[in-house]
C-alpha cells in the first residue's frame, strides 16, 4: 500500500475508486481470455510479456517482478523452456545464475497475442462515442502511470 496516499472521503472518491476498481478487473479478466495460445496459463503469459519489456532476467529477478515466489518461477520458467518459449543462458557475471531470454517462437507468439487483444479491444470500443474516446486518451497514461507503481 502506498504511504502517501491520502484517505479516501466517504462520497465521491471512495466511489469512484471503487468503480476503477471494479470496472479494470472485469475488463482485465475478459482480455486475458482473448489468447492465441490456450496452453499457456496467464501467469506464463505475464512472465512472457515481462521478459518482452525488460529484455533477460534471472529467474530471482522475474520471481520479484511477477510476485511469486523463487521456487514457483524455477517451474515455471522450466515450463517454458520445455515449450521452446526461453532459453537459459549463463549469467555474465555470476556463474551460479541463469538468465532467461525469450526465444523468437515466444516474440511471435506475444505479437499475436497483442494483436488479437487489440483488435478484440478496438472492436469493443467501436460504439464509443467522440467524447468517451477523448477521455479514454486522457485517461490511458493516467493507467500506465498507475499499473507501473
Amino acid at each position: 500500500m502506498l504511504t502517501n496516499m491520502p484517505e479516501l472521503s466517504l462520497g465521491d472518491d471512495a466511489a469512484a475508486v471503487n468503480a476503477l476498481r471494479s470496472a479494470v478487473m472485469r475488463l482485465s479478466r475478459r482480455l486475458k481470455h482473448q489468447r492465441v495460445d490456450e496452453s499457456l496459463s496467464p501467469t506464463e503469459m505475464s512472465v512472457l510479456g515481462t521478459l518482452a519489456r525488460c529484455g533477460h532476467a534471472t529467474p530471482g529477478e522475474l520471481a520479484r517482478k511477477e510476485h511469486v515466489q523463487p521456487p514457483s518461477m524455477t517451474r515455471i520458467v522450466a515450463m517454458l523452456e520445455a515449450k521452446g518459449l526461453v532459453r537459459l543462458e549463463p549469467h555474465p557475471d555470476d556463474r551460479r545464475q541463469k538468465v532467461v531470454t525469450q526465444t523468437e517462437q515466444a516474440e511471435a507468439m506475444l505479437e499475436e497475442s497483442r494483436r488479437k487483444r487489440n483488435a478484440w479491444l478496438a472492436e469493443l470500443t467501436s460504439g464509443l462515442d467522440e467524447d468517451e474516446w477523448a477521455a479514454l486518451r486522457t485517461a490511458a497514461p493516467v493507467l500506465e502511470k498507475l499499473a507501473q507503481l
